[in-house]
């Protein structure tokens, strides 16, 4: 009786704690397939390093989600951030560059992209709020605006040669601890603080699992969904200015894709496509699940072709256990 208990007991945890299990899994499974050396402190500093911008991507559209909401416009806002903040960040004396003679002062770049990334954000939560847009086709709408965007004020050419205190911002490290994992976590705890410790995010958590009801109860629903979206826009811009001072430019091409990156990793991190559930801890451990299995993959030898195959995969699987949890609880 006692075993049948146990078992019974841990299947229970393992359900609760899915997200942490598979991580677990994955590092021990990577460690026993490269003997340990894929696991080896630079070895995870730089997976680290990898995943630190995707995770403000994460983290913004991760609470989107909870309010059952989705953005579809995170890679080209992104984009567009690290454009504007990479032309403040040029050196004056470039002659490609988009101010040429100007020099701003560091700070300017990091407010000129998160307002940017804010407004972008507002415009999204807009749409939504108080256009009644799905949210699938505001934000897929923004996406194609925020390319034309990025597009026209760089004329689609490289914004490059910036000044070496903007890289420093993203390419330092305090002692033995880079710079953009102290951001990271400085970010989550706000985020974790916005939503656990606040009213505005208990609205986001009763937006999610019942608009309606959160409605009835007294909760303006079209500003709350304004102000995630516009939370989320400033992680972008941030997220856009770390990007474009840890590789030292920024173009078209920079981050491609991260929209797909960052709804896998909250999905796998247990945020539910259903709204009203998921937390911080979640979604970073769903960021690092993901970048494991990419590094994972490279680390063995595997064509990054089938990285995006495995990625499309995890995403299908992911919101089927979701939405098969979802119908056992109704």
């Amino acid at each position: 009786m006692e075993t049948k208990q146990l078992l019974t007991n841990s299947k229970k945890l393992a359900s609760q704690y899915t997200t942490w299990v598979t991580f677990v899994g994955l590092l021990l499974l990577l460690s026993i397939l490269t003997k340990g050396s894929a696991l080896r402190w630079n070895s995870i500093r730089n997976l680290l390093i990898a995943e630190s911008v995707r995770s403000f991507a994460a983290l913004g559209v991760g609470m989107i989600i909870i309010t059952k909401g989705i953005d579809l416009s995170i890679g080209y806002v992104v984009c567009l951030t690290a454009s504007v903040a990479a032309s403040f960040a040029q050196n004056p004396d470039y002659s490609s560059a988009i101010y040429a003679g100007q020099t701003f002062p560091i700070i300017i770049p990091i407010l000129a992209a998160t307002a940017a990334g804010g407004l972008f954000g507002l415009f999204n939560g807009y749409l939504i709020a108080y256009g009644k847009l799905p949210p699938f086709i505001a934000t897929l709408g923004s996406m194609s605006i925020a390319k034309g965007l990025q597009l026209i004020y760089t004329k689609a050419a490289v914004v490059g040669s910036l000044n070496q205190n903007f890289k420093n911002i993203s390419q330092g490290s305090v002692g033995p601890i880079p710079n953009l994992i102290i951001y990271v976590v400085i970010a989550a705890f706000i985020v974790w603080v916005l939503l656990r410790h606040t009213r505005q995010g208990t609205h986001f958590y009763a937006i999610g699992g019942n608009a309606q009801a959160a409605r009835v109860s007294g909760i303006n629903v079209e500003r709350d969904l304004m102000m995630v979206y516009f939370y989320a826009g400033l992680l972008y811009g941030i997220a856009g200015t770390l990007l474009a001072s840890r590789l030292g430019l920024a173009n078209s091409l920079t981050a491609n894709g991260m929209e797909l990156d960052a709804i896998a990793a909250v999905t796998v991190g247990g945020v539910s496509q259903n709204g009203g559930v998921g937390s911080v801890g979640g979604m970073m451990v769903g960021v690092f699940t993901m970048g494991l299995i990419n590094y994972g993959m490279s680390f063995l030898g595997v064509d990054s072709y089938y990285q995006q195959l495995v990625k499309g995969f995890i995403i299908i699987v992911a919101v089927y256990f979701d939405m098969k949890k979802y119908a056992r609880r109704s």
